[in-house]
């Protein structure tokens, strides 16, 4: 583990800068290089990271261990397959792909090459979710929503892709069994695609999770909130504030009283932990806690809720 990382980012708008601007202060990474179809973008972000910038991702091979893919979606199957033959291992934005049928390619070419295939599903490092993760024993009913107001980021894509994926994904995390059914509505409303979604998904096991997601609300909510048998807990992703509720024997009382706590939680940036974590995973050969089958079956399950909706 002593080796330094050789990294590369593919794709430094909004997003992919981030992605760069952490590899450049990560102890154990050397960033080689930022890629970008503008070279304009490219140089900007290369002189702010202190690398070298590229306008063609192959220039990276032979170059790299390790890879952040940020372009748009469409160009998923293509670059990252570039990079999994040639053995560089991937952080891959999510969604890992914009139909299925890719994202089982992508996934096979990353176990054909033996390394490592992180999907970035951003939520699952949220200081929050990992302590609420960490407390959940049997959800019997979660609820999330999502809501954003409206703006001009992500409109070539529904509502289910951009947003509701993240919950998707929680939930999947969560719930440890098939979904049996699922239900859901939604409609445009700014855009030629779903703004506003919601989706019932129930589970073999009994259990229910009711997901939320609008692009075009007044108020932005990130929230989840999971049923448990007598127990309930709370989670505001913005705040950062966990709630926990539970019955509780009052002495000559027939019935018990209602507790609630609220449970410290140690912010954390959710990005830097993201990369931190594909960093240990490409140097250690561990197995992400988002890999690629992970975000596969989210993807699988995004393009049920919006095929329920369009055929409703």
């Amino acid at each position: 583990m002593s080796k330094r990382l050789a990294v590369g980012v593919i794709g430094v708008g909004y997003l992919g800068r981030f992605h760069a601007l952490i590899y450049s202060r990560h102890p154990d990474v050397d960033l080689v290089g930022v890629v970008d179809t503008n070279p304009d973008t490219a140089r900007a972000v290369a002189a702010e990271a202190g690398c070298a910038a590229f306008g063609d991702a192959a220039a990276l091979l032979g170059k790299v261990d390790a890879v952040s893919i940020v372009v748009p979606t469409t160009a998923h199957l293509s670059v990252a397959r570039l990079f999994l033959d040639n053995g560089v291992h991937v952080l891959l934005e999510k969604p890992i792909a914009t139909t299925v049928e890719e994202g089982v390619e992508i996934v096979a070419a990353a176990e054909r090459a033996g390394v490592v295939l992180q999907i970035g599903h951003l939520e699952r490092f949220n200081a929050g979710v990992m302590a609420l993760a960490g407390r959940i024993k049997d959800p019997r009913f979660i609820e999330a929503h999502r809501m954003s107001p409206f703006v001009a980021r992500a409109t070539d894509v529904d509502v289910i892709s951009d947003l509701m994926i993240h919950d998707i994904d929680i939930v999947l995390s969560l719930i440890d069994a098939e979904i049996s059914h699922i239900s859901a509505a939604g409609t445009a409303v700014l855009t030629d695609h779903i703004d506003i979604a919601n989706a019932r998904l129930e589970f073999s096991n009994g259990a229910v999770a009711n997901v939320i997601a609008s692009r075009v609300s007044r108020d932005k909510m990130r929230r989840i909130r999971v049923f448990e048998h007598h127990r309930y807990q709370s989670l505001d992703f913005i705040e950062q504030k966990l709630d926990v509720a539970y019955p509780q024997e009052k002495p000559g009382e027939p019935w018990p009283e209602i507790v609630t706590e609220r449970i410290a939680i140690e912010p954390v940036k959710p990005l830097d932990a993201e990369i931190d974590a594909f960093t240990r995973c490409a140097r250690s050969g561990e197995t992400p806690l988002v890999g690629g089958s992970v975000g596969l079956r989210a993807l699988e399950v995004a393009l049920q809720v919006k095929a329920t909706i369009e055929g409703a």
